[in-house]
Order: C-alpha cells, then sequence, then structure tokens
C-alpha cells in the first residue's frame, strides 16, 4: 500500500514532468536572442512557439504584429518594443524557409 510520503513524491514528480513538458512545447523552436526570454514571457503567454515561428513577416509587419498582441494584452514594455520587433523580424522574416513543423506518429485507433 502506498503511504501519503509516497504518493506526494509522485504527484510533485507528475506535475513537475507537465510543466515541463508544457514549458518545453511552447518554447522549444524559439531561437537564441537576446529577446527570446521576452518572446516566451510575452508571446507564449497567450499561443504556441509555433505561432509565431511559423510567420515570415517584414520588420514593418512585425511592428503592427507586436502593436496588436500588446492592444490584445501582451506584457512588453515600451522599452523593449523594438527590440523584440528586432529579434522577431531578424529570426522570421519573409525570405527565410517556410516552416516545417515536425511531425510524430500517431496513434493507430
Amino acid at each position: 500500500m502506498w503511504n501519503l510520503k509516497t504518493i506526494r513524491i509522485v504527484v510533485v514528480a507528475v506535475v513537475s514532468c507537465g510543466l515541463l513538458w508544457a514549458q518545453s512545447a511552447n518554447t522549444a523552436d524559439l531561437p537564441d536572442g537576446t529577446m527570446q526570454a521576452k518572446a516566451r514571457t510575452a508571446c507564449t503567454e497567450c499561443h504556441e512557439a509555433r505561432i509565431i515561428v511559423q510567420q515570415r513577416l517584414s520588420k514593418p509587419a512585425w511592428g503592427k504584429e507586436v502593436d496588436k498582441m500588446i492592444k490584445w494584452g501582451a506584457v512588453v514594455d515600451a522599452a523593449d518594443k523594438d527590440a523584440l520587433v528586432d529579434y522577431l523580424s531578424a529570426n522570421f522574416p519573409p525570405d527565410k524557409a517556410p516552416y516545417v513543423p515536425t511531425r510524430t506518429a500517431s496513434p493507430k485507433h
């Protein structure tokens, strides 16, 4: 029979693994850079990173996108906005190859 201490350890382990999986699923595709952390906190608060990495926008278009997201509630300090737009436009420009998602095997039914 399981004692209370063992149950607590199992619950903590399961929750921790779930949180780590969720974080990696949301940020795995965001490239390194000075604004990667800001993109994680401001952007993936509401949607997965794949929504960002599939975009191919010019710098002005990224500026409009960031402005729109701020209006919808994304928390981006005014001092960080230009650097975030620079990060996004440098990593996801119109001339970059289209995003191809990683395929995973689905269970057969």
